[in-house]
């Protein structure tokens, strides 16, 4: 026996000492002191530890133990009773000796343990002779389960290149057997699939990394693991689990060129930005470790760039200056990769980039003819005489044929009143004397194109500057209205002024200002150069009589610093008002007006009267007319009708307006000839009055539609064509009859409408019209 079960025994042993009757019972019997007094000899139960073995055959009984009274002699004369779990059909009992057996299959796993009672009595007597003891039957295991791995399959990822010992991930098995009986659930771990990259701890197991491994040889390894119980002992029951262990990438790779030199070609006509071809660097690495950056190193990087595509990782060459055929045919460059995310811990590998030269021919291409200069910047005089010279340009073509140029100037039909050039020498010229002041600058584009093919064109900007010169003589920027009151005293400023000039002065405008000649002896006014562009008007005398002078008109002449200076004469008009020595503006505009129309105050008030008479006589005329064009039918009511006329003209055209005038039709304002209405036979007003009482069906419904059918036909005042009147039932809801004076044989004066005053609130504007309009007739 190994000491896991000798240790199990002992157990045992105590738990059974603790349920012997003598311990159970000790403190009863000394408190009954009847029964101690008669037996004084000490007794208990006697037996061997119980222990019952699972999966054990039902067939047979099987031995268990044997319980046992010290008071036993053997004489046949005790009784032994078992009560308790399973009693009498799981565990059975001798009654003569008190032996156990089990009778049937037991699982630990399902019930490790039975209680049980035991008593002896006297089969004579049917006393018991022990007091009843309880006592347990341990189910003992056995290796009838397996290993379990109860979260597999296992997955797990572990870094490429990681160093022995690594731990990776960890399986756990499980067993139901019983852990503290015997070997039946220690597992041992054992690695069947994965040497020797891999290896497993037995008794935990742990997988561990046993050497290092590159993802790029092999990203992914299927390792097997078994757990075996009883220690791994012969017959022993055994799992296993899959465990599928995955390297992840780690920058370890630096990329590399798949050519020491690539060949590309580029023309020269190819604008900046074109794309000159691609470089590749491979990098067995994956994501972002194998993400890249190019660049150019060099003197070349000036005319060519590299840019990375993200998505590729391919270094796109791109134009970054235009390229010339005759000045150079062939570059040479070198392309540099680098990793963009670099291990520190691989550095002492080596450098993570690589670097590879790239060779680009410029492919020759028919250029258009090229401008010495981009832009060329002129001056002119202006006023300068028409064939005046302005400035050359020149253009050449960069092939090495060197074809003649032609040039032209492209610009609007106002630039080409102004400036021509040869086409052969690329002179400008004006072709008309240029104005500063109307345009002091000129902005031309000129063409040059080869005469040998003429789709190669090339343009060039030329700004014209006007230069100025001083043709404009220095004058009044306003008209100056100017006062002085009749009581101004002498040395008053009553005007201050200045001057404008339409010339450009590189230093500046400086004006000077004084008294024309013929004014120098004006003893009136005075003029004050103030020597800052501006001067003062001042009196030269006290009192001004307005009724004497009214007016004066000062000659002021004014002298630029141009070169040669000009000079002009400006007149002022000083105006003399009626006031003390403020002016009011507004009475000496008014007084000036009067003046000038010459008026007094009483003549422009009295003027002013009768023009307001006027008005409200006018006024007055136009209210009556108003008034008498609303009073209610002041002249003779002709008709009260509602007429629908439609013509459909589908004649032939032009030759149709011979049969009649269609121009009437055309106008509104024709109206036809006024005749008296034919007379209607009494017989017809009759059927227009029964007409009314009955539907659209009957007889004379119809005789009357006929009736004023051939009313219509026979009317000599009908138009040359085609008419149709629709005549429709209205209904017989009127009780007054029609008001219509259709077949009526008397005049509108001769009928009388009183009858209209009876017809209630909502006839009394009719009413009065009819009778108002009768009572005129009358």
């Amino acid at each position: 026996m190994n000491w896991s079960a000798l240790l199990s025994l002992v157990l045992m042993l105590v738990q059974l000492y603790r349920c012997s009757p003598s311990t159970q019972n000790r403190s009863a019997q000394n408190t009954d002191q009847s029964s101690t007094a008669v037996r004084r000899v000490k007794r208990s139960w006697v037996w061997e530890p119980l222990f019952a073995t699972e999966e054990q055959t039902s067939m047979v009984p099987v031995y268990v133990g044997q319980l046992k009274s010290d008071l036993d002699k053997q004489d046949g004369n005790l009784k032994y009773i078992l009560t308790g779990e399973g009693a009498g059909n799981i565990f059975i009992i001798d009654e003569n000796n008190g032996k156990i057996y089990v009778t049937q299959k037991l699982d630990r796993e399902k019930k490790p343990f039975y209680t049980l009672r035991a008593q002896a009595i006297n089969k004579s007597t049917h006393l018991p002779v022990e007091p009843e003891s309880e006592f347990v039957i341990k189910v003992r295991d056995v290796n009838d389960h397996e290993p379990q791995f109860l979260d597999g399959p296992y997955v797990a990822t572990v870094p490429e290149m990681s160093p022995e010992g690594t731990s990776v991930t960890q399986v756990t098995a499980t067993d139901n057997d019983d852990p503290s009986y015997g070997n039946s659930a220690r597992l041992l771990y054992s690695l069947i699939q994965g040497q020797p990259y891999f290896s497993v701890e037995p008794k935990t197991g742990v997988i561990r990394m046993a050497s290092q491994m590159d993802r790029e040889t092999k990203d992914q390894y299927l390792v097997i693991i078994q757990a075996k119980d009883m220690v791994g002992q012969a017959g022993a029951f055994s799992a296993t689990a899959t465990v599928t262990i995955n390297l992840s990438d780690i920058n370890d790779n630096p990329p590399k060129f798949q050519q020491r030199l690539y060949y590309m070609g580029v023309s020269e006509e190819a604008p900046v930005g074109t794309t000159v071809g691609k470089v590749f660097a491979e990098d067995s690495d994956i994501g972002d470790n194998a993400a890249m950056n190019y660049s150019i190193e060099g003197d070349n990087s000036d005319v060519f760039d590299i840019i990375t595509n993200n998505e590729t990782q391919e270094g796109i060459i791109l134009l970054k200056k235009r390229v010339d055929y005759e000045s150079q045919r062939r570059y040479s460059i070198q392309a540099k990769v680098v990793n963009r995310y670099i291990d520190d811990h691989f550095l002492k590998e080596g450098p993570f980039e690589d670097k590879t030269y790239v060779s680009i021919n410029v492919e020759d291409a028919d250029e258009p003819p090229v401008f010495t200069l981009e832009r060329y910047m002129m001056e002119i005089p202006e006023g300068s005489a028409s064939g005046s010279l302005v400035g050359v340009v020149t253009a050449r073509d960069p092939d090495n044929d060197d074809s003649p140029v032609r040039y032209s100037i492209v610009h609007s039909m106002h630039l080409k009143r102004l400036f021509s050039i040869n086409e052969h020498n690329g002179t400008i010229i004006t072709t008309k004397p240029l104005d500063r002041e109307i345009a002091s600058w000129h902005n031309i584009t000129v063409t040059a194109t080869e005469t040998r093919n003429p789709e190669k064109i090339s343009e060039a900007n030329v700004y014209i500057q006007v230069l100025d010169v001083n043709d404009h003589a220095p004058e009044f920027p306003k008209y100056y209205e100017t006062f002085v009151c009749e009581n101004a005293v002498s040395g008053q400023l009553i005007q201050s002024i200045s001057a404008v000039d339409q010339d450009d002065s590189a230093e500046g405008h400086h004006f000077y200002f004084s008294l024309a000649q013929e004014a120098s002896n004006n003893s009136h006014f005075t003029v004050k150069d103030n020597q800052d562009n501006t001067a003062g008007i001042f009196t030269a005398k006290s009192g001004f009589r307005r009724k004497e002078q009214f007016s004066f008109y000062l000659p002021i002449l004014i002298l630029d610093n141009g070169t040669p200076p000009l000079t002009s004469t400006n007149t002022l008009t000083i105006t003399v008002c009626d006031c003390d020595t403020k002016v009011n503006t507004f009475y000496c505009r008014y007084g000036a007006f009067m003046h000038s129309i010459g008026l007094s105050t009483e003549a422009l008030v009295a003027v002013l009267a009768c023009i307001l008479i006027l008005l409200v006589f006018f006024l007055a005329i136009v209210a009556i007319r108003q008034q008498r064009k609303k009073s209610r039918f002041s002249e003779k009511m002709e008709e009260f009708r509602e007429n629908i006329v439609r013509y459909d003209d589908e004649g032939g055209g032009e030759e149709d307006t011979e049969a009649f005038d269609i121009s009437a039709l055309r106008t509104r304002t024709v109206r036809r000839t006024h005749k008296p209405r034919k007379k209607v036979t009494t017989e017809i007003h009759s059927l227009y009055r029964q007409s009314l009482q009955v539907g659209p069906d009957s007889a004379i419904f119809r005789q009357f539609i006929s009736e004023k059918l051939e009313e219509a036909n026979t009317d000599p005042t009908a138009p040359p064509y085609d008419s149709l009147q629709t005549y429709a039932f209205e209904g017989t809801g009127s009780l007054a009859g029609s008001l219509s004076s259709l077949g009526s044989n008397m005049s509108d004066t001769d009928q009388s409408y009183d009858y209209l005053k009876d017809w209630g609130p909502h006839f009394k504007q009719l009413a009065g019209m009819y009778t108002s309009h009768t009572t005129m007739g009358d």
